[in-house]
């Protein structure tokens, strides 16, 4: 039987996603859980890795196991009575055997905090990023426009590998929401590359407060040349939602974990 699996974590804590030697990732925690209930390993495929520090209101996984070994909705606590408290399974549901966490998936919703004034708020130390400059509204809408569509982000973007990567996609919107003092940017699109969304955010940034200019930034997108290469925190970003087929893709009417 496939289960498809929707994770909430904060991710102060863990090593990101993807599995590591140390074992100290999502991944890593997920697996053993399940192998305690199973009795043997069972592999948990995510939608996408998160890096260290990154957390997320609803990842998606998938894991196959025994159907005669639990009643379906005895998944839910079950997982989480063997998982630490800053990782919780949210809901477990049986889906096709041909689902597929990741390559089933149409799109992401991820949000970035910014915390704009000149003393930190404790609370949100490990959940947004502290930016004591002033930030222009217009000036960080604009630049938010210049990021939304299609194109080459590999100035925006890190690799894991030396191999080739193709690093054109598609940011369907970035939508911006101001409370006071905390800004957070939602972005919507298809799919990002490696530390995507935390380049894009400083960038956006960093021309909000004037250090940068449109026009340089600009000049990244069509260049592809690296021109800045600041990346901002993981604490500030969180993956809201893993967007598949019926899925509501309308980021201005995503709400926050619990739905």
């Amino acid at each position: 039987m496939r289960l498809k699996l929707e994770i909430a974590y904060h991710g102060g804590a863990f090593e990101g996603w993807q599995s590591q030697a140390a074992g100290n990732t999502i991944q890593d925690h997920l697996e053993r859980a399940f192998a305690t209930l199973c009795g043997d390993r069972v592999i948990v495929h995510g939608a996408g890795r998160t890096d260290s520090g990154v957390h997320a209101e609803a990842q998606s996984a998938h894991a196959d196991v025994d159907e005669a070994r639990l009643p379906l909705q005895a998944w839910t606590p079950a997982l989480n009575a063997h998982l630490p408290d800053d990782i919780r399974v949210i809901e477990v549901g049986k889906v096709p055997e041909d689902f597929h966490a990741r390559f089933s998936a149409e799109g992401k919703i991820y949000r970035y905090t910014v915390w704009n004034h000149p003393v930190m708020q404790p609370l949100l130390r490990d959940r947004a990023w502290h930016v004591p400059r002033e930030i222009d509204p217009s000036r960080l809408r604009e630049a938010c426009e210049l990021f939304t569509g299609r194109h080459d982000f590999a100035a925006f973007s890190l690799r894991r590998t030396k191999e080739p990567e193709q690093t054109i996609r598609t940011i369907t919107s970035i939508q911006t929401e101001i409370h006071g003092p905390q800004i957070q940017l939602t972005f919507e699109g298809e799919g990002f590359l490696h530390k995507m969304v935390r380049m894009i955010s400083a960038a956006i940034i960093r021309h909000a407060i004037g250090k940068v200019g449109l026009q340089d930034l600009k000049n990244s997108l069509q260049d592809g040349a690296p021109t800045f290469g600041l990346v901002a925190p993981a604490c500030g970003l969180s993956l809201v939602r893993v967007l598949y087929e019926g899925s509501n893709s309308q980021a201005e009417n995503v709400a926050a974990w619990p739905r």
